[in-house]
């Protein structure tokens, strides 16, 4: 047999959750050849080159269910250090088109507005695609060096059918959404999701998500939300999620299962007990969780949902407007009745901004630090980004995350936004960070289950077939680590340092990264389900 690659001497954590075992590695045609650890035969196994591994420990590579990184290998120079992130903290497999934003699919006649209210959540002018395979198209011809594969976002079908509207579907717009997601789900896609905090996934009614859930039942792919609300009414959010989920048939995976805000704090006891007995009784539910107290989002979602209606230029035109601006100061101070307010929650002061390309100065300070009336430092920063700002709310507590960490239904997702500016540290740093800070450290779960929780657990809920484990013939995505030194670098001084204890990254059986270093290797590719 010729091995492009022999690891020797690690320990194997295989994705399972099953124990540590000794093994070495090899690849060949880009798969997986296990070898029984045999030092007296090891050099004579004819690899093109081997790595020992002594002492460290060899994983499937990690698979990121939740990424916003839909577009950053298609922003050229200006992304690729953004896109370098995820694969140095060992992710191999990202899946975006998550929160209901994807990058297609969208009736042509839709596709300008589209793209202008999607600069603002993306980081750049990028293109809205018709349909799932030129999405694929333009990846294959943007090389990246990790596998990269899209959830079908409901906000963008919406918007791409019916423009950005606060009104109920007409019958025949919701059959044009069917046949849509429909298409995309049969070229590949990965499942269906929500932002239903977001406009206009917000503006769809429970029984518009039912509908375009069966469709994705049909496929055997999961219904993935972010929850209307992961505040004060996330039980009633979840709730809603539950009846979907029934009414269509179709698996659900809650986004980023948090409980945010003060009027949320500690209510996981109370959603994770939930989130357990639906598993006893049948239901087929799992979420994933970041390991941070902060969460990120855009500026414009600050804003009541009304505000937002018609897009990100209809935002600006409504802050230019006096009248308006006032409407909606009250509206975060008196709250809207189905809205999650995330300033009336917390306040302006756990509001940092994060990416303001224009004003690179304000990166890092809280709106309330920004000087005058918060409420109008906002709008007037918006208005002077073009509605392009990012924002870190400091909203969470750790007991919660804890919590959410341990639960044997969490997976792990980093919802990276790679953005310019001084993106959330979790777009460098969650894979480590849990490893580290929680597996190692705080002794939460052992190596094998934090492993499982980000490589077979994952592959197993997005049916990524051959991935997420080490095993004979499973596709060679694998990550070489020193369990006694791995950790995040990440912080939100300098969100993109990379990584400690990470010796390789091998992609589609070559190595992507050494040392924390990207190679000239650019192996991954768009994956089709």
């Amino acid at each position: 047999m010729n091995l492009e690659l022999l690891i020797r001497g690690a320990l194997v954590a295989d994705g399972t959750g099953a124990p540590l075992r000794l093994a070495d590695v090899g690849v060949a045609a880009g798969r997986v050849v296990l070898f029984p650890r045999d030092p007296a035969v090891a050099e004579e196994r004819g690899a093109a080159r081997v790595i020992d591994a002594e002492g460290l420990v060899v994983t499937p590579g990690f698979i990121d269910v939740h990424t916003h990184s839909d577009a950053v290998t298609l922003l050229g120079k200006r992304g690729r250090q953004l896109a370098a992130a995820p694969v140095r903290m060992g992710v191999t497999t990202e899946i975006c088109g998550n929160c209901g934003s994807s990058l297609f699919p969208a009736l042509p006649e839709r596709v300008p507005a589209l793209r202008r209210s999607s600069r603002a959540g993306f980081g750049g002018d990028i293109p809205i695609f018709q349909d799932y395979g030129a999405f694929v198209e333009a990846h294959r011809q943007a090389p990246r060096s990790n596998h990269l594969t899209s959830l079908v976002g409901h906000g963008t079908l919406r918007a791409g059918v019916m423009g950005y509207e606060d009104r109920p579907a007409t019958a025949r717009e919701l059959e044009t959404m069917c046949a849509l997601l429909d298409e995309a789900l049969a070229a590949g896609a990965a499942g269906l999701s929500t932002g239903l905090i977001y406009t206009p996934g917000t503006y769809g009614d429970t029984a518009e998500v039912v509908a375009l859930a069966r469709v994705a039942a049909r496929y055997g792919r999961p219904y993935v939300t972010h929850l209307r609300d992961e505040m004060s009414r996330v039980e009633e959010a979840l709730e809603e999620a539950v009846e979907i989920a029934r009414a269509s048939g179709a698996a659900l995976h809650v986004s980023h299962h948090k409980t945010a805000g003060r009027h949320g704090w500690g209510r996981t006891e109370r959603t994770l007990p939930r989130i357990a007995a639906l598993r006893e009784q049948g239901l087929d539910i799992t979420c994933d969780v970041y390991p941070y107290t902060e969460g990120s989002t855009s500026l414009s979602a600050m804003f009541p949902p009304w505000a937002n209606d018609g897009g990100t230029e209809a935002l600006l035109e409504r802050l230019r407007d006096r009248a308006e601006r006032e409407r909606m100061r009250r509206a975060i101070a008196e709250g809207v009745p189905g809205w999650e307010n995330t300033v009336g929650n917390g306040g302006w002061d756990r509001i940092s901004v994060a990416g303001a390309t224009g004003h690179p100065e304000v990166e890092g300070r809280t709106i309330a630090e920004l000087g005058g009336d918060p409420f109008d430092a906002a709008a007037e920063l918006l208005l002077a980004e073009q509605g392009e700002v990012t924002i870190i709310s400091h909203s969470m507590r750790e007991d919660d995350v804890l919590r959410v960490l341990a639960s044997e239904f969490a997976m792990i997702g980093s919802d990276g936004v790679p953005k310019p500016g001084r993106p959330h540290p979790r777009l460098a740093g969650t894979f480590p960070r849990v490893l580290g800070r929680y597996s190692r450290d705080q002794a939460l779960f052992p190596l094998e289950t934090a492993v499982h929780k980000m490589t077979g657990m994952a592959a197993e809920r997005f049916g990524l077939d051959g991935r997420g484990v080490v095993r004979d013939g499973a596709h060679a995505d694998l990550v070489i680590l020193d369990p006694r030194t791995v950790a995040d670098g990440a912080t939100y001084t300098d969100p993109l340092l990379p990584p400690t204890g990470l010796a390789a990254v091998v992609v589609a059986g070559e190595v992507a990264v050494e040392d924390g270093t990207l190679t000239a290797r650019r192996p991954g590719r768009i994956l089709a389900l």
